[in-house]
């Protein structure tokens, strides 16, 4: 039942799970001295009143005071698309306030504040990715604002702004957490809400919501990340449930826009206006208006800030393993749906997805020691993935070597008794389950006879297990403290591989454990 509830969609989870994750999360971001001086700018920015000449001022001022912020805006007021209302060419910033409108300044400076803050670092690749979804939102924001009614409508283009937020500090400060996140949605059967719900222990907008709290944004801008419900939406009853509205077919209409450059009259297109149509009073004309008027204005934005194309994705971290290790870290492998000679469950992904759920309310309730949690982990992985035999083996310090603990399937006292190591054994950097854990490095060994898997293999492993075909090493790191590890194996080798929604939900449940050992 647990499977299927969460199949259909991720279930609410525990709130003090919650609030643990988020608090986690919040904690990094805030305590990076970069990421206060941003919340602390934007702040300042969202302040900022276009009632009278004062804000104009203010707006002028802060603009001022950055070099780049200021070269950006008049390079933007002078391009192609406002360079003919201009006529000449703009040279003060009171001008180009003037021209591109108080509120398209204010936003385009938050804009560019995220830009500059977060557009560097190891990642910067996927960064780029939410960063230009969270500014193309910005952009479709302001024209819906362009067609409201509602008082303070420009507000609806910082909302649509923040919409993204949640993600791009995720890509930016806990990029693994991203990349499983990603892969999950790649798979077809999570959208980035359940996916982030599952692997965050909360949603991105839920995350975008607390991030803009702390840093005291308006509550109409908090309150703007709220998920809506699914299905056709009918017309807002009230501003705030407008800027809902309007914050979330942003983003989507950015990420179309990301994957499909002229997407009038594609299913994806048809889809926003089934759902959004009577929403906004939108038909396909004003849709595909709209498009263009984005697109546009995304150029001229991109050509200010002298953004250039994406670079291509950077590689993954593991550096420090063999080559043939690298191909076996956990996120190779297919989605085949048939059986497996290996004997992996055709229905490996659900059970996973039931354990991820079960573990999570074990250590939600707060009463669970840690051997009960490795317990179900280990379990789980046993059950899931269909193997002979399943340990957690843990450092014991008295003896400077690791040991397993617990551990299930064949003959699985007699293995377990035999299952221990020095932390020296075989010599450094040539054995495969200390390489892994000098570099938490996931490994899925397809087939343990390789030649060159064999020559990494230690030799009490050869000696207690020389029937493993295939087997599965996740090491437990915290920190710079190599704790341990889980291993499992079978008597076959598996071609099949490791899916990445399932390798994330292995993960999942991997850092059950490192959350669980880290409290204690």
């Amino acid at each position: 039942m647990a499977a299927a509830n969460m199949a259909a969609g991720a279930p609410p989870p525990d709130e003090q799970a919650t609030r643990r994750v988020r608090a986690a999360l919040m904690q990094k971001v805030n305590g990076d001295e970069e990421m206060f001086a941003l919340g602390a700018a934007i702040a300042r920015v969202v302040e900022l009143a276009s009632s009278d000449d004062q804000g104009t001022h203010d707006l002028a001022y802060f603009v001022l005071s950055d070099v780049a912020l200021t070269q950006r805006i008049l390079r933007l007021s002078n391009t192609v698309q406002y360079r003919t209302m201009a006529g000449t060419v703009v040279t003060t910033v009171s001008r180009a306030i003037a021209l591109l409108g108080f509120d398209n300044v204010k936003t385009t400076a938050l804009a560019m504040l995220l830009v500059d803050t977060l557009d560097n670092g190891a990642h910067a690749g996927s960064v780029r990715v939410e960063l230009e979804a969270a500014l193309c939102a910005s952009l479709v924001g302001r024209e819906m604002a362009r067609l409201s009614f509602y008082q303070g409508a420009e507000e609806a283009a910082i909302g649509a702004l923040f919409k993204n937020l949640g993600a791009l500090l995720v890509a930016s400060h806990a990029h693994e957490r991203y990349r499983e996140i990603r892969q999950l949605v790649a798979g077809g059967r999570h959208t980035p809400a359940q996916a982030s719900q599952l692997i965050l222990g909360c949603s991105y907008d839920t995350l975008s919501a607390a991030v803009l709290a702390e840093w005291k944004i308006p509550d109409v801008i908090v309150r703007a990340q709220a998920a809506l419900p699914a299905g056709v939406l009918k017309l807002a009853a009230n501003r705030g449930e407008w800027m809902r509205q309007v914050a979330a077919f942003s983003l989507e209409v950015a990420r179309l826009l990301a994957r499909v450059p002229d997407p009038a009259g594609s299913p994806e297109a048809r889809a926003l206006l089934a759902r959004y149509g009577a929403a906004f009073e939108l038909d396909t004309d004003r849709l595909e208006t709209l498009f263009a008027n984005v697109a546009g204005g995304m150029q001229a934005l991109m050509e200010s800030m002298n953004l250039q194309p994406l670079a291509p994705p950077e590689p993954e971290d593991g550096a420090g393993l063999p080559k043939v290790l690298l191909l076996a870290t956990l996120d190779a492998g297919d989605s085949d749906e048939g059986a497996h000679p290996s004997g992996k469950p055709k229905n490996a992904r659900a059970l996973l997805l039931a354990g991820v759920q079960d573990v999570t309310q074990l250590r939600a309730g707060g009463t669970a020691r840690l051997n009960d949690v490795i317990l179900a982990v280990l379990e789980t992985l046993y059950r899931a993935l269909g193997f002979r035999f399943a340990t957690v083996c843990l450092k014991d310090a008295r003896q400077n070597g690791y040991r397993a603990r617990v551990s299930f399937g064949e003959e699985h006292a007699r293995v377990q008794a035999g299952f221990s190591f020095p932390v020296a054994d075989n010599g450094p950097g040539r054995d495969l389950f200390l390489l892994a854990l000098d570099n938490d490095a996931d490994l899925m060994i397809s087939d343990a006879a390789s030649p060159k898997i064999r020559e990494l293999l230690p030799a009490w492993h050869r000696a207690l297990l020389p029937d493993a075909k295939s087997f599965i090493v996740l090491p437990l790191v915290v920190g710079k403290a190599r704790l341990g590890f889980f291993y499992a194996d079978r008597a076959c080798t598996a071609p099949e591989g490791v899916p990445p929604d399932e390798t994330a939900l292995i993960r999942a449940l991997k850092r059950q454990i490192l959350a669980a050992l880290a409290a204690g």
